[in-house]
């Protein structure tokens, strides 16, 4: 062989094991914490090959890297939580349409962009947590009801800048409309019986205390901290299960626009919305599987089932800029 032709084989196979590399590897931004993703994705790696490397960060800051690295990124999937994040990050042009008949088949379409552009994965409920020492459950009843003077001096609730919050105040704008959702709003903020917290577990740890009796959670949050506290005072209800049902949100995901595996995006993403992944990916953080033919785990089933809203969380996003304005307008803080 000539030292040419020499040269260009070993450039070839130089350029065809590099393509092979990249064929085989992944990469995902994801704000989901990286002990709730990597058992998914190593179980993955393990039964197809593929590896996947993984940057964890706040969603904000992930969705500011997308975009200013643009077509240049190596991110091939972007996971985050909550439908509000997931419909800016399609606002934004961060992720790319994907017509799939398996992710359709998996995930019911309330829980996915109509443009295909991301899907939900796993949901948790935004539910009312109460004092199982103070409060009868017989007494409650509606999101809207804690907004009553029976409640006055007895709910806490968490600040309003947390999107989980947003998307529920959203949701209520999209139901009741402005001067409905407001009316609730303008309650709960007239019956609390502390300074809002900054997060769900210093809220639920309140009404064990004492300090309130009732408050709004998502439903992992518990799932912890009863975890670590077996003798936990407080207890889940499931509001609004005689009209709309309870408020859902998600953690999804969406192959990024710039992807430069898209078609490899889209087989882990399509396997994530499947039994074995969905079963994880949902029950390592004490969440309910999207896809409906999954069960969810013991712990989690042990809280009793509900009938959930059946709007379309893409509702969360569309109507956050208004919900933000009305919970500032009330005062929720």
């Amino acid at each position: 062989m000539s030292l040419i032709r020499c040269v260009v084989a070993l450039s070839l196979a130089a350029s065809l094991s590099s393509t092979f590399a990249q064929a085989n590897e992944l990469v995902v931004y994801s704000s989901r914490q990286e002990h709730l993703i990597q058992p998914v994705f190593d179980l993955y790696t393990e039964q197809t090959g593929v590896k996947i490397s993984y940057i964890t960060d706040g969603e904000a800051p992930l969705m500011a890297r997308l975009r200013a690295e643009g077509a240049n990124t190596p991110a091939d999937l972007f996971i985050t939580v909550d439908a509000g994040n997931l419909w800016q990050a399609e606002q934004m042009g961060l992720l790319r349409p994907v017509k799939s008949d398996l992710i359709e088949t998996n995930i019911p379409a309330q829980y996915r962009a109509e443009s295909g552009e991301w899907t939900g994965l796993s949901l948790r409920a935004r539910t009312v947590a109460y004092s199982t020492e103070r409060v009868d459950p017989a007494t409650l009843s509606t999101y809207e009801a804690l907004a009553d003077s029976s409640w006055h001096g007895r709910l806490c609730l968490r600040t309003s800048k947390k999107v989980y919050n947003q998307s529920l105040t959203a949701t209520l704008i999209e139901t009741l409309g402005t001067e409905g959702a407001a009316e609730v709003i303008r309650g709960w903020v007239g019956n609390l019986t502390t300074p809002v917290f900054s997060d769900d577990t210093a809220l639920l740890q309140a009404i064990n205390a004492g300090q309130c009796d009732v408050g709004i959670v998502n439903t992992y949050y518990f799932g912890r901290l009863q975890n670590a506290d077996p003798e936990l005072k407080v207890a889940l209800f499931w509001p609004n299960q005689e009209d709309r049902g309870v408020h859902v949100n998600i953690s999804g995901a969406g192959v990024t626009r710039h992807a430069k595996q898209p078609d490899e995006a889209i087989k882990l993403l399509e396997w994530m919305t499947g039994p074995e992944a969905q079963a994880i990916f949902a029950g390592v953080n004490q969440e309910f599987p999207a896809n409906p033919a999954v069960a969810p785990s013991e712990e989690v089933a042990a809280w009793g089932e509900f009938k959930a809203d059946t709007i379309n969380v893409e509702v969360a996003g569309r109507r956050q800029p208004e919900a933000i304005m009305l919970m500032d307008r009330e005062g929720w803080n």
